[in-house]
This record gives C-alpha cells, sequence and structure tokens, in this order.
C-alpha cells in the first residue's frame, strides 16, 4: 500500500515563505512523475508544480518564480519551497505521484496566507 505523507502547511503571513514535504513509501517514487496540486474553496483542483524522473519540472504561471519544486530520490521525497506568498496562494495542498497506470495522492496540507 503506497502512502504520501505532506508536512510543512501553516499559517504564514503575506510576502513569507513556507516549504511543503512530501514523504512517500514503496519503490516506485523514482519512476514517478511527483508533484504538488492545490485546491482553494469553492474553485477546482489545480497543479502547482511537478517533478519528472529526469528532474525536468513544470510550474503553474501564477507560481513561476516564486516557489521550487525538488525531489530526493534517496529519501522518496518531494519539496515544494514557497516563497513570497500571497493571499491568493491560500489553499490544500495535495501531494500527487504517477506512474503508468498508477495515480496516489496524499491527505493534503492547510496552506493560510494571511496577515
Amino acid at each position: 500500500q503506497v502512502q504520501l505523507v505532506e508536512s510543512g502547511g501553516g499559517l504564514v503571513q503575506p510576502g513569507g515563505s513556507l516549504r511543503l514535504s512530501c514523504a512517500a513509501s514503496g519503490t516506485i517514487f523514482r519512476i514517478a512523475v511527483v508533484g504538488w496540486y492545490r485546491q482553494a474553496p469553492g474553485k477546482q483542483r489545480e497543479l502547482v508544480a511537478n517533478i519528472a524522473p529526469d528532474s525536468s519540472t513544470k510550474y503553474a504561471d501564477s507560481v513561476e518564480g516564486r516557489f521550487t519544486i525538488s525531489r530526493d530520490n534517496a529519501k522518496n521525497t518531494v519539496y515544494l519551497q514557497m516563497n513570497s506568498l500571497k493571499p491568493e496562494d491560500t489553499a490544500v495542498y495535495y501531494c500527487n505521484m504517477r506512474t503508468t497506470g498508477l495515480d496516489y495522492w496524499g491527505q493534503g496540507t492547510q496552506v493560510t496566507v494571511s496577515s
């Protein structure tokens, strides 16, 4: 049974930073695309960023230049460094891991950006 365990969410002031972590169990991490999605109240879940096994990355336009995704295959962990946070970044952030025929989600971690 594959599990994704997120950590690092919380309350931060505008302009602040947070780092999210997602640790995966199992053996497919190093061959999977891993990433972060978010869902704000009343909105659809959207891709924030993902990183492929070759470390190529993709970012949503709204976070480009502010967020950085990285992976550590030795620790089966993906990170999302979030800088210059804005109130519109407030959402539940979900970790995702996928490869051919397999798609896994974490339970989500709340990020709130507010003064």
